[in-house]
């Protein structure tokens, strides 16, 4: 096989220039996929992030049938007392699960004393919401980033337009689910910057004073967010919970909560897909460029070579040999272009990240671009160039190995 290696690497070199353009193009193709991968993969996961742990959190629980009507923020749908109850005995019991947050979310009106405006309003226990979704006291652009009873977190495009500021005083009325009408002052406490998608301008007070405000005899809540200690178990692990909360039955005999992950309740999951499909669409790119490339100087290799095919079978050299020298140059060709290109790409993801290249995603303005090329890419990437570049040196191969030694010795 060394021997087969050598005559292998010495015919490359026979033929530097095409030997080097057919490298460059499989190189360029490799460069180019994960330069994109490492770039959108980056910016995927970062605006997962940012939607996650700002806001929604990784998964939530919701009564059955609230997530039809979410819209509407409806109190009849929100879970009893007894219901949460036992709902956090479950997740208490989860190791998965690092942290989780109850929440009553209702629509209400916000006025200033001069102006009055519809708000969507989140009730929260700080400790619990600030360690659920980590990045939600980074929006506190203004003020201070705690919430504290009698305060209230306003978003900014609110607080713009209604011209409110912290420290003020602000009129918030809202209606329970029996129709009846309460208002409450509270103290702005901070300016929520917004972030795309729903609740990307949602407000938030305390969750006590969210069931004094609508009046509550037993704290309902709308759902529980949970964050998990391991992202990438999100669907092993929301799979399992639906199992476990499956026999959780209302008076009715029917399920009683319902579990939906981040991508269920964000509009950027379908950008999320898109950017997957871009990918894959790269990836079909280069290996039909590494497909076309090498099969094109395989064959013009045996091509030019048909009297020197025909020389080594004449003196007996098998035909299963003769096809190896060739399947091993495309494997050559395959290793030659994955490495390199690798290594460029490498370079390339260096010089991206200390540029400090920048971007706007929604209201969030200037998000810092970190690529990162992930091994697991790299080696997937690098194994898919050197196996197409076998595949398409193949039939080349075979057709080298079956001429007639005499006819190809006649060759001129």
């Amino acid at each position: 096989m060394l021997k087969i290696l050598q005559i292998a690497l010495r015919n490359l070199l026979r033929y530097k220039r095409r030997t080097l353009l057919t490298a460059s193009l499989i190189t360029v193709g490799v460069v180019f996929v994960l330069l994109f991968m490492s770039v959108s993969g980056s910016f995927k996961n970062m605006m997962v992030g940012q939607i996650t742990d700002s806001m929604l959190g990784h998964l939530q629980v919701h009564r059955k049938g609230y997530v039809a009507s979410i819209d509407n923020l409806p109190l009849t749908l929100n879970m009893k007392a007894k219901a949460v109850h036992r709902l956090q005995e479950i997740l208490d019991r989860q190791p998965e699960i690092e942290a989780s947050s109850p929440r009553i979310k209702f629509g209400a009106m916000f006025s200033n004393y001069t102006e009055t405006s519809n708000v969507r309003l989140n009730g929260v226990v700080p400790e619990k919401e600030f360690a659920t979704v980590p990045l939600l006291s980074s929006r506190i652009t203004e003020g201070r980033k705690t919430l504290k009873r009698g305060e209230i977190l306003v978003p900014a495009l609110l607080s713009k337009g209604m011209k409110v500021k912290v420290d003020d005083t602000v009129v918030i009325i809202a209606t329970n689910k029996d129709g009846s009408v309460n208002g409450r002052q509270f103290v702005v406490a901070g300016i929520l910057d917004g972030i795309t998608g729903p609740g990307g301008r949602d407000g938030y007070l305390h969750f006590d004073d969210a069931v004094e405000l609508l009046r509550m005899e037993e704290a309902e809540v709308s759902e529980i967010a949970i964050r998990l200690k391991n992202f990438d178990s999100l669907h092993s692990f929301s799979s399992r919970l639906e199992g476990i909360v499956a026999g959780e039955m209302n008076k009715e005999n029917k399920p009683l909560f319902e579990i939906h992950t981040w991508e269920k309740l964000s509009p950027f999951f379908n950008i999320s897909k898109m950017i997957d499909l871009m990918t894959l669409s790269i990836k079909l790119m280069l290996t039909m460029i590494v497909l076309i490339s090498i099969t094109n100087v395989m064959i013009m290799a045996v091509y030019e070579r048909i009297r020197e095919i025909g020389t080594i079978a004449a003196i007996g050299t098998l035909p299963g040999k003769i096809l190896s020298m060739f399947v091993v140059e495309g494997f050559l060709l395959g290793v030659f272009g994955a490495i390199i290109g690798g290594l460029v790409a490498m370079a390339l993801v260096k010089i991206v990240n200390i540029a400090h290249l920048t971007f706007d995603f929604g209201q969030q303005k200037d998000l810092l671009l970190v690529a990162q090329l992930h091994p697991k890419d790299l080696l997937f990437i690098s194994i898919t160039v050197i196996v197409v570049s076998v595949i398409a040196s193949l039939y080349p191969a075979v057709k080298a190995s079956r001429m007639d030694p005499i006819q190809a010795l006649r060759h001129v």
